[in-house]
């Protein structure tokens, strides 16, 4: 399927990353909910979650799409680290693991102060090889994307895995935290809150942190907010600066100041994307039951 022009244009700026002459196409629509892409470009694939039937999904072109792991512990958000390798949130294990290039999995983190994470749910990788990662509740709220269980843990919170494995608690103020991503210079980190998921009067918004040479957060600020469409779940982050968020409506894109450029529109709830492709300039779009794809004037930081 293809879908000529989704674009709603709110500022002259996003004219010139969007193509009119690029329409928008359905690599899949296999999922039940797919979520947490992340594309490998030395292998020339994407790969994704799809969360309630237990898989991680493969799509390579001009071949389709294939199961690449039967399963995936209900994974969720997926990201490569500094070697390459996948790094993983899954649901059902409550953990964020990594996968070896034998095929091994190595579990990096499924406890804090000795008591088990809520359900790991999408996960950055910095230049210095600390993982970040967010860790509401979704995955333990249904038997759906899950183990039904009481959470363990005080809050739901931001958790950073140091080199050496050390993992600490770096903000514990979300309702429900959601995708995050680094600013290209990593100065900043963008939090998803998804709070109003379940909730109409929570949070809705995506805050900006400033990020310290080791490690640290401050000055915790409301970056943008989805107003009119839904949630904000995954996030990344272009070359310019530009902030891509997911919708119920499609994909917003934000300047670095934090105001709506305009938005790719999607048919289908968005929960997350990627960019990827060889030029780093096609946006893979993980929108409910489907896999959509475009390209745009942007590059992936």
């Amino acid at each position: 399927m293809r879908i000529k022009e989704p674009y709603d244009i709110r500022d002259e700026r996003f004219g010139a990353i969007v193509m009119n002459n690029v329409d928008l196409h359905q690599l899949t629509d296999e999922c039940a909910w797919a979520e947490g892409p992340v594309f490998f470009g030395d292998g020339n694939f994407l790969l994704w979650s799809d969360i309630p039937t237990n898989r991680i999904l493969r799509w390579i072109p001009g071949v389709g799409t294939s199961v690449f792991r039967a399963d995936s512990g209900n994974s969720n958000g997926h990201t490569r680290d500094r070697q390459g390798r996948l790094v993983s949130c899954e649901h059902r294990n409550r953990r964020v693991s990594r996968t070896e290039y034998s095929g091994a999995v190595t579990v990096l983190a499924d406890r804090f102060d000795g008591k088990r994470l809520n359900s790991p749910n999408d996960v950055v990788v910095r230049r210095d090889g600390s993982v970040w990662f967010t860790d509401p509740s979704y995955g333990i709220l249904s038997q759906y994307e899950g183990d039904q269980a009481e959470p363990e843990q005080p809050c739901r919170g931001v958790y950073r895995i140091d080199p050496a494995g050390r993992v600490d608690r770096v903000v514990d103020d979300f309702n429900q935290p959601n995708g995050l991503a680094f600013s290209p210079d990593e100065r900043i980190l963008y939090i998803a809150d998804s709070g109003a998921s379940h909730d109409g009067s929570l949070p809705r918004h995506i805050r900006a942190f400033d990020v310290s040479e080791d490690g640290r957060l401050s000055n915790g600020r409301v970056f943008s907010e989805i107003v009119d469409a839904g949630i904000p779940d995954g996030i990344r982050v272009d070359t310019a600066g530009r902030v891509w968020s997911s919708a119920r409506d499609g994909v917003h894109c934000f300047s670095p100041e934090g105001t709506l450029l305009g938005k790719i529109l999607v048919p289908e709830t968005v929960a997350n994307l990627t960019f990827g492709g060889p030029k780093k300039n096609q946006l893979f779009i993980a929108a409910t039951r489907s896999i959509y794809s475009i390209f745009v004037n942007a590059e992936g930081a």
